[in-house]
């Protein structure tokens, strides 16, 4: 390796440089978002500030305000922050008052938790799933130094996020603090570094008789620049310091002290009010009447013992294991972040949404990102139950990071289009997970499995009933009776509409969902890919009266019941128990699912209503209503229906 030019101290681990001795890039991949639903907001608000509809996604173009009132809605967003971070940029750099991160720790453990099933409310350990898995071997498959290379990658995407009076916030513990504070000090600059919070997490006592029992976390508070912002926040004083104030008069509570240091001006106003005391002794200092009511509080220090772990008994527990409690994260967005809408707080390890709830209940503009499918749905259940919660997207990459893994794994480059090679190496490489062996010469079939003939969707677009009905009268035609078509998005309300027209054929038809875990490196070498028959549910219209529409659940299928785990599977009792969560669109317009009524489980109620409420439309004419479930995994499951009012 080529000798590395060192000029400062700083914080090297393999890997930080490229075998020439140059420092390794950053990777700045910048994608478009797409907006797959919007919460708390009317579809009627929602058309006058888009002019058309943009296909099944509406494509995020960053053009609202930087207020609530301008337009802004809070983001939440499913995917690899990574890319997510570079991708913000664009829109971002320079812009975000604070961040904080709490990424995983050196334990498997990070992204497990505990998630109640159905009416019961009966409790599993959900183990973590496999792209969480593959963060993890991400993070810690190397040792230290592949974490040191993945928090160095998204610190540095940070540190060009943050304003110039923006802080972050690391939080970890005494294993890596070390680590991450010459790593922040090599990013931020060591005049940047603001200070270290130490966080008592624990007080439970286990017995060691080799070292000091360890109860603190450890956060790491820098900024991108020496002008950042603070706002003084003040405790309560403790009932011991209260009790001072011992002597009360006509204004309030007080008691004597010294008078320190006060300008003159100062010292006659509070002459003229009867509040200083001099005493007999010329030698000794006035003394002046202190208020309680005018005191402030007791300004923090950097040592926080008074901020009490969540447990499971706590209204806010979600059931994840590294839930931090919202005491903390109000601390923090109230000390660094400004104050009503025009404060932008981020966390991009978000995990179940503490840092979101406590921006959204605080007034503040929030981004959150987290990689799990799971943390993205418990986070926008606990954002719905906060009070008067404003609007807010829930955002992917979606089509547009499968093109780019598509470009970078397959061959296309800027100046060369997917060339047809390249596809077929794609087709290939989708088949060889499957279990699949190619086939030629057809011409909506790709591969066969046992004898299945299997079709792939693109990476770029939903598979649509004329592409299923094309692949269903080839193999028709050649007398093919099975069917699997392998999509990574799907046309609306297909499902029971194409396994019955297939059936009419001959034709038995499965539809299986190719898992984001495909485009991970180390999951698809591993054989780590599951590919699942998509679930679907069954719902029925009513309508009441004149002008309105009800839906009805009347059963949700999940095909795959080999695959659910053991300890689930036995505490199921019925159908609607894997409904966790479910929502209806009534007026869908193949774009962005508009939330008009919503129902869910929360770990205090788990009774779920299988009828919405009734929609009064405001004219007759026909309609298409899209419900959404999703289910205990955190999948979801869309059915369109088609009603004239």
């Amino acid at each position: 390796m080529a000798k590395i030019d060192i000029t400062r101290t700083e914080l090297v681990w393999p890997g930080k440089y490229n075998e020439d001795g140059t420092l390794k890039e950053v990777p700045r991949v910048s994608l478009p978002f797409q907006v797959i639903e919007t919460v708390n907001e009317s579809r009627a608000t929602r058309e006058a500030q888009k002019a058309t509809s943009l296909g099944l996604f509406d494509v995020y173009e960053g053009k609202e305000g930087d207020t609530f009132e301008a337009g802004w809605r809070n983001k939440l967003i499913w995917g690899d922050n990574l890319l997510v971070m570079g991708s913000l940029l664009e829109k971002f750099a320079g812009k975000i008052d604070l961040i904080y991160i709490d990424p995983p720790f050196a334990t498997g453990a990070d992204f497990s938790f505990t998630a109640p099933i159905g009416d019961s409310g009966e409790e599993v350990f959900k183990q973590q799933s496999l792209i969480e898995e593959k963060a993890y071997r991400d993070t810690w498959g190397s040792g230290l130094e592949s974490y040191l290379q993945m928090m160095w990658s998204r610190l540095v995407l940070i540190r060009d996020l943050l304003s110039d009076s923006g802080s972050v916030y690391v939080h970890c513990d005494a294993r890596v603090s070390s680590h991450l504070r010459l790593m922040l000090d090599n990013i931020l600059g060591r005049e940047n570094f603001m200070c270290q919070i130490i966080w008592k997490r624990s007080s439970i006592r286990k017995a060691s008789a080799k070292k000091w029992l360890s109860v603190d976390d450890v956060i790491l508070v820098g900024t991108r620049t020496p002008s950042y912002l603070y706002n003084v926040i003040y405790l309560p004083f403790s009932q011991e310091y209260k009790k001072r104030f011992n002597q009360r008069d006509d204004t309030g509570w007080f008691y004597w002290i010294d008078i320190g240091t006060y300008s003159s001006e100062r010292l006659e106003s509070l002459k003229a009010q009867g509040r200083v005391r001099f005493p007999d002794n010329p030698a000794a200092h006035p003394r002046i009447k202190h208020y309680l009511h005018e005191a402030k509080g007791v300004q923090p220090d950097n040592v926080w013992t008074d901020i009490i772990p969540i447990n499971s008994q706590a209204k806010e527990d979600t059931g994840y294991d590294t839930q931090k409690p919202e005491s903390l994260l109000e601390r923090i967005i109230r000390a660094s972040s400004t104050e009503g809408s025009l404060g932008l707080v981020a966390d991009f390890f978000c995990g179940s949404g503490t840092t979101l709830a406590v921006a959204e209940k605080l007034g503040r503009r929030w981004i959150g990102c987290d990689l799990g499918r799971w943390a993205i749905h418990v986070t926008r259940k606990r954002l719905l139950g906060i009070e008067n919660c404003k609007p807010f997207e829930v955002l992917n990459l979606g089509r547009y990071e499968r093109q780019y893994w598509q470009g970078v794994t397959f061959g296309e480059t800027k100046d060369k289009s997917l060339t047809e090679q390249a596809l077929y190496e794609y087709l290939a490489f989708i088949l060889k997970l499957y279990g699949a062996q190619p086939v030629a010469g057809m011409a909506h079939l790709h591969g066969k499995k046992g004898k299945a003939m299997v079709h792939i969707g693109a990476v770029d677009a939903p598979v649509t009933i004329a592409e299923i009905d094309a692949a269903v009268d080839e193999c028709a035609k050649l007398k093919q009776g099975e069917l699997h078509v392998l999509g990574w998005e799907w046309e609306m309300g297909l499902y029971d509409l194409m396994v019955e027209a297939a059936k009419k054929k001959g034709v038995k038809l499965l539809l299986l969902q190719i898992p984001r875990e495909v485009m991970e490196q180390q999951a698809a070498a591993k054989g780590d890919v599951r590919f699942f028959e998509l679930a679907y549910l069954e719902a029925k219209i009513k309508q009441p009266k004149k002008l309105t529409a009800q839906v009805v659940l009347e059963d949700f299928v999940i095909p795959n019941t080999e695959l659910i785990p053991q300890d689930v599977g036995g505490k199921v009792k019925k159908w609607s128990d894997y409904i966790d969560y479910w929502a209806v669109d009534w007026d869908f317009r193949s774009d962005t699912f508009m939330q008009g009524w919503v129902a869910y489980r929360t770990r205090k109620e788990r009774k779920l209503p299988l009828a919405s409420g009734p929609h009064a439309y405001e004219k007759p004419g026909k309609y298409r209503v899209l419900v959404k479930v999703i289910d205990i995994f955190g999948n979801d499951t869309s059915q369109a229906f088609d009603v004239t009012v």
